[in-house]
């Protein structure tokens, strides 16, 4: 496929043996709607057929690598109607929680659990900001090379949220520093995820492109069942250890507060702890959807 296919990707190979995919985004710092998740997932799709392709780079566009879900979607019924169902049970006729929860258990759970387990070694390649869902493309990579200006942050505890939908965080940085990152909605540098182990190498903004390259080029050369074995062996160990199982069980208390959300406050997330140009269009699409449904009834 020539680069460019999709509309929010950007797709390529640059060297024999790696595919790149790079999130193309740049005007909203990569923030990810449901088109764009859905042309990832695709993309990934791509590189996991293709029989010459042993590793997979994931970069981004622009300043930052990802500042996480496109809150102009959050509420909408324009989302729901982008939203494929492929592999949720219940998605277009449902109503109310179950819709919602259905839609998340696929684009946001599914997806990343489903990179995750990609059967061919994934790269990401993060600089600038990787925030809340951006740490749902990141996270599920099995190697990180970061720029020396990334940082990482889940703030959505700020939003009336415990954490975003792919609950890794216990598994990337232990349960202490999990605790701090989500209870205080900081962010660890690059220098502090290295050395916490959530990242495998710090590099100058510069340089980021050139050294994820090398490191994919080093991996390319070995053989592509090898590789697939030794990463089911180390995923398969978390597994065992349930990891899987503590997933599904944090996403279930991610559903619980959105529906508490929408009955205190009429939205999926508590507006008090939005930024304030967020709070006040989320606002102002709710109340143009309100008019909208009462001027059809």
């Amino acid at each position: 496929m020539a680069e460019g296919k999709f509309e929010t990707i950007l797709y390529d190979v640059p060297e024999d043996g790696i595919a790149r995919i790079r999130l193309n985004r740049p005007d909203r710092a990569n923030a990810q709607d449901t088109q764009l998740l859905y042309e990832l997932n695709d993309a990934f799709d791509l590189a996991a057929r293709d029989p010459d392709i042993r590793v997979i780079i994931l970069a981004a566009e622009g300043k930052h690598f990802s500042a996480g879900h496109d809150l102009s979607e959050l509420d909408s019924a324009g989302a729901m109607k982008r939203f494929r169902t492929v592999g949720a049970i219940c998605g277009f006729g449902c109503a109310g929680a179950e819709a919602q929860m259905s839609r998340e258990e696929e684009i946001y759970l599914g997806f990343s659990e489903r990179w995750r387990n990609i059967p061919k070694p994934t790269i990401a390649a993060v600089q600038g900001k990787c925030i809340a869902g951006g740490l749902m493309l990141a996270w599920p990579c099995d190697l990180i090379v970061a720029s020396d200006d990334a940082a990482f942050a889940d703030p959505v505890v700020s939003f009336g949220i415990g954490g975003i939908e792919w609950f890794h965080h216990l598994q990337e940085v232990g349960p202490r520093k999990a605790k701090e990152m989500l209870f205080t909605s900081d962010a660890v540098s690059a220098a502090e995820a290295l050395a916490l182990g959530m990242v495998n190498k710090v590099v100058p903004r510069d340089q980021l492109e050139q050294a994820t390259l090398e490191m994919a080029r080093k991996i390319a050369a070995k053989s592509r069942f090898a590789l697939k074995l030794t990463k089911l062996a180390i995923n398969g160990a978390q597994d065992a250890g349930g990891r899987e199982l503590a997933m599904k069980n944090a996403f279930h208390l991610h559903q619980l507060a959105h529906t508490h959300n929408l009955k205190v406050f009429g939205m999926l997330m508590d507006p008090t702890g939005l930024p304030e140009a967020t709070r006040k269009a989320m606002a102002a699409r709710l109340a143009a959807a309100a008019a909208e449904k009462g001027g059809a009834a």
